[in-house]
């Protein structure tokens, strides 16, 4: 490591931070207590004082760190691009506030819970957005921060979009995407410290029929074999559908299909009725299944955090007492 007087360079700094830098705690550690923690990864032989560091250029570097941290995994379904359409695989997505398309290369986002309460307990997260767009951000990203507040590994799904404008996928490819995904994160439970018996897929509007299409196998699947992932059962532990779009029902169920929560608003135009079909599917098969149906909310409350409605407001509490009873979140 270079050095110059004895002093840590701005260079030296920035290589501790974004490779060596311990994971965050809970609560940032007080400026001594940062000093501390660069000192101790430096492999300088020669002992530093804390004033050889100025307050600047450790002003300057703390901001890398928290950069660093905060980068969260992309998994690629495909490490070559999806089947068929290889060649689209560097096409940018396009994204702007709180909506992502133009996906031609489908990925999981994974976002991991606090060592301390991690559960082993994953859900897969499918957004919303009329199989146009994803509403990322809302359907996205705030299911995954509220899942692992409560010890829950979560992974986003950017899949592709049969719907966009000029897009060249069917409704095929957009299953083909939520099952590898489940496949792919039963692959690599063991990196991810995951019990297998506890994975299970969410859904909002448009992202809820693709949950249901991986869920309940319909329609069933008859894809050719592409590699060791495909092999795998993407078999869903339980199942999570908020609001869920039409096309989520499925002419019947059995008993082998995964425990379910649902949610809607009754003046919901849209997704309130699919809810009510599928619970009257579930008790025709005696599957177990929770089902809330407020009486005002319309469609896209996302995570209940915009609305003025206390009901829906606090909904994930409703779904966290779900996770809980059934032993979700037993570590």
């Amino acid at each position: 490591m270079s050095k110059k007087g004895g002093e840590i360079t701005i260079s030296d700094l920035k290589l501790i931070i974004t490779r060596q830098a311990p994971e965050p705690t809970k609560e940032r550690p007080a400026e001594s207590e940062w000093r501390k923690i660069i000192f101790k990864k430096c492999s300088i032989k020669a002992a530093i004082t804390m004033k050889k560091v100025s307050h600047s250029v450790y002003m300057l570097c703390l901001p890398l760190y928290l950069f660093a941290q905060s980068k969260k995994e992309v998994v690629y379904l495909w490490p070559g691009g999806s089947p068929g359409f290889e060649n689209r695989r560097y096409e940018p997505e396009q994204a702007k506030d709180w909506w992502v398309k133009n996906i031609h290369n489908p990925s999981l986002t994974v976002y991991l819970p606090p060592r301390e309460k991690a559960n082993g307990s994953a859900v897969i997260i499918c957004p919303g957005g009329g199989h146009r767009q994803l509403v990322f951000t809302a359907e996205g990203i705030d299911a995954a921060e509220y899942f692992n507040s409560i010890g829950v590994t979560a992974f986003v799904l950017k899949y592709r979009l049969f719907r966009e404008e000029n897009s060249p996928y069917k409704q095929e490819h957009t299953l083909q995407d939520g099952r590898r995904a489940m496949r792919l994160v039963r692959q690599r439970a063991v990196n991810w410290n995951l019990d297998t018996n506890r994975i299970g897929l969410m859904g909002f509007s448009a992202g809820g029929e693709l949950a249901g299409w991986v869920a309940f196998n319909s329609p069933k699947e008859e894809q050719t074999k592409g590699d060791q992932v495909d092999m795998i059962n993407c078999k869903t532990d339980f199942l999570i559908l908020v609001y869920p779009g039409p096309l989520a029902v499925p002419v019947a169920i059995d008993s082998s299909s995964p425990p379910l929560f649902m949610i809607a608003a009754n003046d919901d135009e849209c997704c309130s009725e699919p809810i009510v079909k599928l619970l009257q599917l579930y008790r025709k098969a005696n599957v177990k299944t929770e089902t809330h149906l407020y009486a005002q909310g319309k469609h896209a409350f996302n995570m209940g955090k915009r609305s003025a409605l206390r009901s829906i407001n606090t909904w994930p509490q409703r779904l966290t007492d779900w996770l809980s009873d059934n032993s979700y979140l037993t570590k």
